[in-house]
């Protein structure tokens, strides 16, 4: 039997119609009230072509109206599909191409189905709120990312969008029923998003950040007697250099996890969560990716024993293969492969998964140790962690690459106190480029990479960056 997702809410809805079920601080929609708005959102959808299976993209900032957009995608069987509002024109259109969305949701490409975030609340208000027929769509998310080329791609998820299916993991991420959840990363990203939805389903209030604020989010914990908080090491950073009477008032009582993931945790960010919070095992690290064909994860009461690891296998199987594909000895570092423990966990569109016998990898290089516990080396060969967020270098180096001053770049990442790294770009320039370009770049890639892509540094060299095969080693860049 499978339960649609959207049933799922009616039901709680049912149990409790006035309890909060999301908020953004200015606006709060109860169980009841998110169960028939987005009932008239789904209808809206629909009249504007959206049916069973058809992706939604949604482009919106951390407000109620985001999730209720999923929600009525869900009522339909459609698939939302999370978008960033700030992406520049070409981003946003790559993105589009490769999804090919029945409607998007907050921006007004060309060409395509969309509808405006100014109509959400009129269009949730008005109209039929009869319920719909129950339907399962093939598919309960639909996020974006980076190719390996820097390509978008868009991972769907593998699970069904029934309660059987999405919930299958709750119990292994510690979100319990009738909590308060708090988003404090764009619902673009898929972890935030994520995690979102799947407390919102279990009945949690969701409690939305419009921009993470340090100190405001340290106040909200209390504020809301927060029991699930989402973290990147970034944002962890962030809230220990506030003053000490900020954590002297801030009442974690309530707490019972603290989740980061996104990008590897400094031992000192993580060791000093640990002295903050109530008890060391709240703070719980999870090592997947999207595409979620397994998953590591350690509590910090278990790092502490094991520093700087990201825990054991808790879903999934992983190996660590040399390149020749042989099993790594315990310590030696090599390329992680995963492989699900069932039906696909999700399928790309716009990429090809790197697969070898059923194993996948995703470019994690790292090493178990002799008890089963995993270490990264690095997150992946190439690519760039800026504060959470994933920067590949073929992107940003095609965009250096487009300029007419510009003979070569390669892009690396170079260490920040703030953002764990930045893009540092080294570029080749062509014969007679005028002064100056190193400061003038910069500028130059705002309408085309997002902000955090651009590179904080250009450093310009004459001599070649590659050999004559085309190739280049980014760690004589400093990678």
């Amino acid at each position: 039997m499978a339960t649609p997702l959207g049933t799922r809410l009616r039901e709680l809805a049912a149990t409790a119609p006035n309890a909060p079920a999301v908020s953004d601080g200015d606006d709060v929609w109860t169980r009841a009230e998110l169960d028939v708005r987005t009932t008239r959102l789904a209808r809206a959808f629909a009249a504007r072509g959206v049916g069973e299976g058809d992706l939604v993209s949604i482009a919106l900032g951390n407000v109620v109206a985001h999730v209720a957009c999923s929600v009525a995608a869900w009522k339909l069987g459609a698939v939302p599909q999370p978008l960033s509002a700030r992406l520049p024109d070409g981003e946003r259109d790559a993105v589009l191409e490769v999804a090919e969305p029945a409607l998007v949701v907050g921006l007004e490409p060309p060409d395509r189905p969309w509808l405006g975030a100014s109509e959400l609340d009129r269009l949730s208000r008005d109209g039929d709120a009869t319920p719909l027929p129950d339907v399962v769509g093939p598919s309960w998310k639909a996020p974006t990312s980076g190719g390996s080329t820097g390509r978008p791609k868009v991972i769907v998820a593998g699970q069904a969008a029934c309660t059987e299916q999405v919930l299958a993991r709750v119990d292994g991420l510690r979100i319990e029923p009738e909590g308060v959840f708090l988003a404090t990363a764009p619902l673009h990203h898929n972890a935030p998003y994520m995690f979102s939805l799947l407390a919102l389903l279990q009945g949690h209030h969701v409690v939305l950040v419009h921009r993470f604020d340090a100190a405001r989010t340290l106040e909200l914990i209390g504020e809301h007697a927060v029991t699930w908080l989402y973290l990147v090491p970034t944002m962890m950073g962030r809230m220990l250099r506030l003053p000490d009477a900020a954590w002297e008032a801030a009442d974690l009582s309530s707490l019972r996890t603290a989740l980061h993931v996104g990008a590897p945790c400094p031992p000192e960010v993580k060791r000093g969560w640990l002295a903050r919070l109530p008890a060391p095992e709240i703070l719980l690290e999870l090592y997947a990716g999207t595409e979620s064909q397994a998953s590591a994860m350690i509590d910090g009461r278990d790092w502490l024993a094991h520093p700087g690891s990201v825990g054991r296998v808790t879903r999934g199987e992983m190996a660590v293969w040399d390149d020749e594909r042989r099993e790594c000895p315990p310590g030696v570092t090599g390329e992680i492969w995963m492989r699900p423990d069932g039906p696909p966990t999700y399928r790309y569109l716009g990429a090809t998964a790197r697969v070898v016998d059923g194993w996948e990898s995703l470019g994690d290089m790292g090493c178990f140790d002799g008890s089963g516990y995993l270490y990264l080396a690095d997150r992946r060969a190439d690519m760039i962690v800026v504060g959470g967020a994933n920067v590949y270098p073929a992107e940003v180096e095609a965009a250096l690459l487009a300029h007419p001053e510009v003979a070569d770049a390669v892009v690396v990442g170079e260490p920040d106190e703030d953002l764990g790294r930045v893009v540092r770009a080294v570029v080749q320039p062509v014969s007679g480029a005028a002064p100056g370009l190193a400061e003038r770049l910069p500028a130059a890639l705002a309408d085309r990479l997002s902000r955090h892509k651009i590179p904080r540094t250009v450093e310009l060299v004459d001599h070649p960056l590659r050999d004559d095969a085309g190739k280049v080693r980014r760690g004589a860049f400093g990678m």
